[in-house]
Order: structure tokens, then C-alpha cells, then sequence
């Protein structure tokens, strides 16, 4: 009888997080990096870890990244997984620079840059969705096809002008700058006074307004239009339950394919914009090979993030700062970031004894042991090394983001209509 009684019982059921917990927790965590990187500066006295110029540098490395980590989004949350936002951004970059260079109208190069990406996500989605080709298949076939049509095209177009080649185009004209120089000037007393924490929010609000491209301006705020669209409107909802369940949305009357193409397109398109800034923002020209595997780490940092557009800008954000750092830096600023390595996993060691986890525990222990044994027995990081950072980034980020992470349900499945 107590049995019965028990199987009786309700279920406890989990307790609901409070409305905008997501939204607290990520500016939670941005405030946890910033205060950490400010102790980083004030110990080590790098000062270039948060300085205005780094800020910069960060937002040049983390747009193009952003912009296909969105790019990836859009297509993953209607369950296309697309491997070809390499191909896309490179038909940005040559169109982009291309258009901006014919027409001297760095506008009309974006326009073409985001209309040639788009075609590419139209090829994507005529394979995935009404051929039903596998998803990755696809993707890497228009990568390879992307990289050898854009040779193709440059040796056609650029093979009697003056300072171009097969490899790349002429100088092409770039976006206006826009930012707040008053505000840049109010702060820069803070920032120059080297406050623990003061003098880098200083730093972060100097390198958010001087000097910015419109098109820079543009990538940012497309990281609110996506989450206002896709999680604040009827048409979002839909979109994301095909790729949770397409079955179930197609029994509610949900254009399932129609949303699908939509998707890919659009993922095409943000790709395509971030080809467009690398050619004429990030370097005023095209240049073979230019896209570099970013639309590889765009992805990267789109599952960093758990498939959400704040996630994926602080994904982009990191992978952008550290390749920043590279550059300013060289290895004696990514030296640094050793010591808070080793300090987060501390922290994270502690954590897991808390849960009764005292394998992982354990292992993040030696780990920190042996990054604080580097740090303390050397000056700087090999340049090789220091090089490929964003790309050993990338790795460590995924390997130890792995447990948390919760695609769409029906991401990457082949899909047919049913019929009656």
C-alpha cells in the first residue's frame, strides 16, 4: 500500500529560473572576465592586456568571427548544420572588395558581398533541404568549390590591373568611421590613471567609441536584431521549433521548408558581411585565403555559446582577444593569460569537490600546477605557439564547455514532409 502512496506522488518538478536569468547571468560573467583580466594588468603590469588599442584590435579579430558564429546560428536553430560559411565568407571577401573597388561605393560592396554569401546559402539549402545531401557534405563542397571559383574570377578580372593578381584585388575604399569622441575624451583621464578596475572599464568604454566602422557598428548591433528576432516574435518561434521538431511544427501548419531556406539564406548573408569586413575593413583588399578558417571558428564559437547570440559574442569576443593579443603583444602578453589559466582552473578544481567530482577535481588541480610551473620558469610564450593561440582557444573552450552545451533537437536530420 505505501508503494502505491509513493507511485501516487508528483514528481518534484525543476524550479523555473526567473524571468531575463539568462541576460543576468551573461552580463554577470562579463563582469567576472573584466574584473579578472584588471587584477591580470595590476599583477603582471601588461598594460596592453586592457588598453584602449587592444579593445580595438579585439572588435577588427571578433567581428568577422561573430558574424559567422551568427551565421551558424540562424542555420543550427532551424536545424541546418552549415559547414560552408568558410565558402560563404570568401564569396564576400572577393565580391565585397570587388564592388567596393569597380564602384569606389564601399555600400554597393557590402550589398554585393551579403547578396553573393546569401547565393551560397541558397546553394546550401536547395542540397540540404530539397535534395536532402548530407549537411556536411555540402558545406565542404562549397568551400572547396568557393576557394577555386574565386581564383578563377581573380585571374579573369585582375589579370591586367595594375597591383592585383590572381591572389588578390586593388585597394579597395573602406566604411566611414563613426564614434563618440567626447565620450572617448571624458574617460581618457580615467583610463590613463591605471585604477585597478576604473582605468579598464575606462579603457573598454574609450575603445567602444573612438574611431569604429560603420560597418564594425553594423556587425554589433546585428547580435541584438538576431536575438529580438528569432526568441521576441512569431516568426523566431517558428523558425526554431523546425529545428526542434519539424514533425510537430508541420502538424501546426509551419511552413517547414519555406523557414528552413529563409534560415540558410540569412546564414549566408551574415556570412557574406563578415567576408565583406575582412576585405574592407580588416585589410582593404581581397586577398586568397584571407577568410583564414574563421567561418571553422565562427562555428566554434557558435557552440560556445550553447546556440545563443550573447554566447556567441562573448565566444567571438574571446577568440578575438587573444588573436589581438598575438598581434599587439607577441608572446609576452598571452605569457599572462597563464597565470589566470591556472587561477580559473583553481577555481574550477574547488567547484568539482564541491559536487563530489574529485577525478576532475584532481586533474584541474595538476593542470594549474603546471601552467603556474610555465608561467613562473619563463618570460614568454614561443612565437609559434603565441600564433596559433586563438586556434588552442578554441579547443580548450570546447573540450571544457562540452557538459553544458544543448544543440536543437533536430539539428543535422533529414527531414521529409509527410504525406497524407
Amino acid at each position: 500500500m505505501s508503494q502505491e502512496i509513493n507511485v501516487m506522488q508528483p514528481v518534484a518538478k525543476p524550479p523555473l529560473r526567473p524571468r531575463g536569468w539568462a541576460r543576468w547571468r551573461f552580463l554577470t560573467l562579463f563582469g567576472a572576465v573584466l574584473v579578472s583580466l584588471a587584477g591580470l594588468r595590476a599583477v603582471t603590469g601588461h598594460d596592453m592586456l586592457t588598453d584602449a588599442g587592444t579593445i580595438r584590435t579585439t572588435l577588427i579579430f571578433a567581428v568577422p568571427i561573430g558574424l559567422a558564429a551568427m551565421g551558424g546560428l540562424w542555420a543550427e536553430r532551424a536545424g541546418i548544420i552549415n559547414i560552408g560559411l568558410e565558402g560563404m565568407m570568401i564569396l564576400g571577401t572577393w565580391f565585397g572588395a570587388y564592388f567596393a573597388w569597380s564602384t569606389d561605393n564601399p555600400w554597393l560592396g557590402l550589398l554585393a558581398g551579403v547578396l553573393a554569401g546569401m547565393a551560397g546559402g541558397l546553394i546550401h539549402a536547395v542540397a540540404t533541404v530539397t535534395f536532402a545531401v548530407d549537411h556536411i557534405v555540402s558545406g565542404v563542397a562549397i568551400n572547396i568549390l568557393m576557394l577555386g571559383a574565386m581564383r578563377y574570377l581573380s585571374i579573369l578580372v585582375y589579370s591586367d590591373v595594375p597591383g592585383a593578381g590572381a591572389a588578390q584585388s586593388p585597394k579597395a575604399p573602406s566604411f566611414p568611421d563613426v564614434g563618440l569622441p567626447f565620450v572617448a575624451d571624458l574617460f581618457a583621464p580615467v583610463m590613463d590613471s591605471g585604477i585597478f578596475l576604473l582605468s579598464d572599464v575606462a579603457s573598454l568604454i574609450v575603445g567602444l567609441t573612438m574611431r569604429m566602422s560603420a560597418l564594425t557598428f553594423i556587425a554589433i548591433m546585428m547580435i541584438p536584431l538576431t536575438y529580438l528576432v528569432l526568441w521576441r516574435t512569431s516568426f523566431g518561434l517558428r523558425l526554431r521549433s523546425v529545428g526542434e521538431n519539424p514533425d510537430a511544427s508541420e502538424s501546426l501548419g509551419v511552413p517547414v521548408y519555406s523557414l528552413k531556406y529563409v534560415a540558410v539564406i540569412v546564414s549566408g548573408g551574415l556570412a557574406g558581411m563578415g567576408g565583406v569586413f575582412l576585405a574592407t575593413v580588416a585589410s582593404h583588399i581581397y586577398q586568397e585565403g584571407q577568410t583564414g578558417g574563421r567561418g571553422y571558428i565562427g562555428l566554434a564559437a557558435m557552440i560556445f555559446g550553447n546556440w545563443r547570440p550573447g554566447g556567441l559574442a562573448m565566444g567571438a569576443g574571446l577568440f578575438g582577444y587573444t588573436d589581438a593579443l598575438q598581434v599587439r603583444g607577441g608572446g609576452a602578453a598571452i605569457h599572462a593569460l597563464l597565470l589566470l589559466l591556472a587561477v580559473a582552473l583553481l577555481a574550477v578544481a574547488l567547484w568539482q569537490v564541491r559536487k563530489d567530482r574529485k577525478g576532475l577535481a584532481a586533474a584541474g588541480v595538476i593542470t594549474a600546477v603546471l601552467l603556474l610551473v610555465w608561467y613562473f620558469s619563463t618570460d614568454s610564450l614561443p612565437r609559434e605557439l603565441a600564433t596559433y593561440s586563438p586556434h588552442i582557444t578554441t579547443l580548450l573552450v570546447l573540450s571544457l564547455a562540452s557538459q553544458r552545451l544543448r544543440p536543437p533537437a533536430g539539428v543535422g536530420k533529414q527531414w521529409r514532409a509527410s504525406r497524407s
